[in-house]
């Protein structure tokens, strides 16, 4: 009958108004819920064949759509593990509760607000821990699988960690006095420890000595490089005997370099590698011809500029995020080092994951395969620190469509008060 499929549309409506209030209601409660992705509500008209030529009222469906794919405006905060993505891409976390029993369980979300917890991991209020690639000894972030999430570890800081950079390369930068090697000069040897780490973080150093040779008469020109090692000063771990120019052109510069005992001197690089007690040490003493380190020039000893790599042990002082997803401890020696890095994760279709709670979603059939790709790689964008992403609402349009929402609930109404009257009239025909 017409008149109750007129009921029947009266109440779909009533029902699909009643779904877009909550969605509307739900949208502006999270106003100001950082990472919060609105909900959007459209309708779906329900249209029934007709038969005999009576039109039948089909009604109304609501179908909700939460918009993942919106990005919300970016606000600074104070704390530096404070996290947002801006561009495409999610941060993968996972619960706390999950870990404890050993699974990882990646879900995706676009901020947080992190910090270490008793444990060390970067967790946020929520119970949510941040996931990461942990990187070598060294820094470097090894070769992972990008479609599953099994390579994937909750970071975690130990604000205790001992760390230390073992010394595997130093340059000498020192000029020796060219008066030292002319006849009758009583010129005596020049000494200079470098300092260096040991692979247990140990201080040790190379002692060079620099002897010159000094002739009946005239200039030789000439000095002898010894080198010993402070673990065992009584073994020469190298000597070289040093030839500096004396032309007008090339004064005061390497001529040539005579190896006597340890590494040869390569003369494409300017260095040359000797035997520490915790392994070899390349040495950078200059190129022919060139002023980079080794120098003769003047009559004064003068270590220049001695540089070196490694660092002593140190405690984390300090954790940092960067754009690209490097997680950097800072010690208190100075030394940052990478200790992991945070992907960004992209799906073919956002909207299509399967939302939880406090802002997290999970990937599903719909959403498409994820992709974990470096943070400004491909269709990303990068990570912000110091950082949080604001609701997607707007609340003076939520208020404008609950206004649309409520005429539009109370229209429904009337049809069916009218229906209502309309039967009331059919049946008072027979009295």
């Amino acid at each position: 009958m017409t008149i109750s499929s007129s009921l029947n549309a009266g109440v779909a409506g009533l029902q699909a108004n009643a779904t877009k209030l909550a969605s509307i209601s739900d949208n502006i409660a999270n106003s100001s819920t950082y990472g919060y992705k609105r909900v959007q509500t459209d309708f779906e008209s329900m249209v029934i064949s007709n038969n005999g030529g009576n039109y039948s009222a089909g009604g109304v469906s609501a179908n909700t759509t939460r918009e993942i794919d919106l990005n919300g405006s970016l606000v600074s905060t104070s704390n530096a593990t404070d996290l947002a993505v801006r561009g495409r891409g999610m941060l993968p976390v996972a619960n706390l509760t999950d870990l404890s029993v050993g699974d990882t369980n990646m879900l995706l979300t676009t901020t947080g607000s992190f910090s270490t917890d008793s444990e060390g991991y970067l967790t946020t209020d929520s119970g949510l821990v941040l996931l990461g690639w942990p990187a070598s000894s060294d820094g470097s972030i090894p070769t992972f699988s990008r479609d599953n999430e099994d390579s994937l570890e909750p970071i975690q800081i130990n604000a205790n960690q001992l760390t230390g950079e073992p010394t595997t390369q130093m340059t000498l930068g020192v000029n020796l006095p060219a008066t030292a090697t002319v006849a009758d000069s009583g010129a005596v040897s020049e000494q200079l420890a470098i300092e260096y780490y040991g692979n247990l973080g140990t201080s040790e150093s190379v002692n060079v000595t620099f002897t010159p040779t000094i002739p009946a008469t005239g200039s030789s020109n000439e000095w002898t490089m010894t080198m010993t090692d402070s673990v065992d000063p009584s073994v020469t771990i190298g000597e070289y005997v040093l030839t500096f120019a004396d032309d007008r052109t090339a004064g005061g510069t390497l001529a040539s370099v005579t190896t006597v005992s340890g590494g040869a001197y390569d003369a494409t690089t300017g260095s040359l590698i000797v035997d520490v007690d915790g392994g070899p040490m390349e040495i950078d003493i200059g190129l022919i011809g060139q002023t980079d380190a080794l120098t003769q020039l003047s009559d004064a000893f003068a270590p220049v500029s001695i540089t070196k790599d490694g660092s002593p042990v140190g405690n984390i002082t300090d954790v940092s995020v960067d754009g690209n997803g490097y997680v950097q401890a800072t010690f208190d020696t100075g030394v940052t080092r990478t200790i992991y890095q945070v992907p960004l994760v992209d799906l073919p279709n956002p909207n299509g994951m399967i939302a939880l709670d406090s802002q997290t979603y999970r990937p599903s059939v719909d959403s498409g395969s994820y992709f974990l790709w470096d943070a400004g790689d491909g269709p990303t964008g990068d990570i912000v620190a110091y950082a949080r992403e604001e609701s997607t609402t707007d609340v003076a349009n939520e208020l404008t469509s609950m206004i649309q929402t409520q005429r539009a609930y109370s229209s429904n109404a009337k049809v069916i008060q009218t229906v209502d009257e309309m039967l009331q009239e059919t049946t008072n025909i027979k009295r």
